[in-house]
């Protein structure tokens, strides 16, 4: 396969095909992202792919799930999208799932026709950063969009039936607004109805503005009491049923899986038994991106 710079994927895709169709990211300006510093998006060669879909096709027969690098595949063009998900329907015919990266912006650009087309060939997962649903935390990240333009994308997702799996990070708006990031965010979430959250928490990356904010001291990281109080608030502001709520990343201190509404006192309890102390939490040493 011909792998370029850092290949990101989500946890759940670690056992899928990965297929990098574009290099970077179309957005690469969030002040917390570090893998595509530097690199300039742009889409792979047509030739390129189609050698890595015939090297799957030879090796990668046990694989039933194909995820679409890099960070925004969906911004690619629907047409020159569906000619790769037709290649991989056409060569791989036991893939029976196509996942992909989707900022909200690449959401946006496309309408229920093109997704319903996509689906069609195999589209079946998009997974979109939602970071925090608290605004000014937005703008400080230089996410490019607002709780609301998220909100709508979420919508366009859910209309034409596809999984839509919505991450948010814990700590990313600093000590100063750590309370109202994580009550804005459960808020904004219940609004998106996603079909899964994953809580994921910040770790500063050195080639990241927010690393040097840190430095500065213009931007104070909130400590393992304060990360857990928000993914607290957090919970208890997701009003949603039969979701997947998922906080058990490498980068957290006390991972976590559950359903909501089911689980959700289960999951608060063991929140709380962590900050009392009752719960073993991960070292510095063995926490991950």
């Amino acid at each position: 396969m011909h792998y370029e710079g850092n290949i990101i994927r989500p946890p759940s895709e670690a056992n899928s095909i990965i297929l990098q169709v574009s290099v970077g990211c179309s957005h690469n300006k969030c002040t917390f992202c570090g893998p595509y510093k530097g690199v300039r998006f742009r889409i792979k060669d047509s030739a390129i792919i189609n050698e890595d879909i015939a090297f799957a096709a030879r090796y990668c027969k046990q694989q039933k799930r194909v995820f679409i690098g890099d960070g925004d595949a969906l911004i690619i063009p629907t047409d020159r999208l569906a000619e790769i998900f037709s290649s991989i329907r056409e060569n791989l015919p036991w893939v029976n799932r196509i996942s992909l990266y989707g900022n909200t912006r690449s959401i946006l650009r496309k309408n229920n026709e093109e997704f319903l087309r996509l689906k069609k060939l195999g589209l079946d997962r998009i997974y979109m950063g939602l970071e925090s649903g608290h605004n000014p935390t937005l703008k400080n990240i230089r996410k490019g969009v607002n709780a609301e333009q998220m909100i709508e994308a979420a919508g366009m997702v859910r209309e034409a039936d596809i999984f839509l799996s919505v991450t948010v990070l814990l700590g990313i708006a600093g000590i100063a607004e750590s309370e109202i990031h994580a009550s804005e965010s459960g808020r904004v979430l219940t609004d998106m109805k996603p079909n899964q959250i994953a809580a994921l928490t910040l770790m500063l990356l050195e080639n990241t503005q927010l690393y040097e904010d840190a430095v500065s001291g213009s931007f104070q990281l909130p400590d393992q009491r304060m990360l857990l109080g928000e993914l607290k608030t957090m919970v208890q502001y997701i009003n949603l049923d039969r979701v997947q709520f998922q906080a058990n990343h490498a980068s957290n201190y006390l991972p976590i899986s559950g359903r909501l509404q089911k689980d959700k006192n289960k999951i608060l309890q063991i929140i709380e038994d962590g900050l009392a102390g009752r719960q073993y939490l991960k070292a510095e040493c063995q926490r991950a991106l």
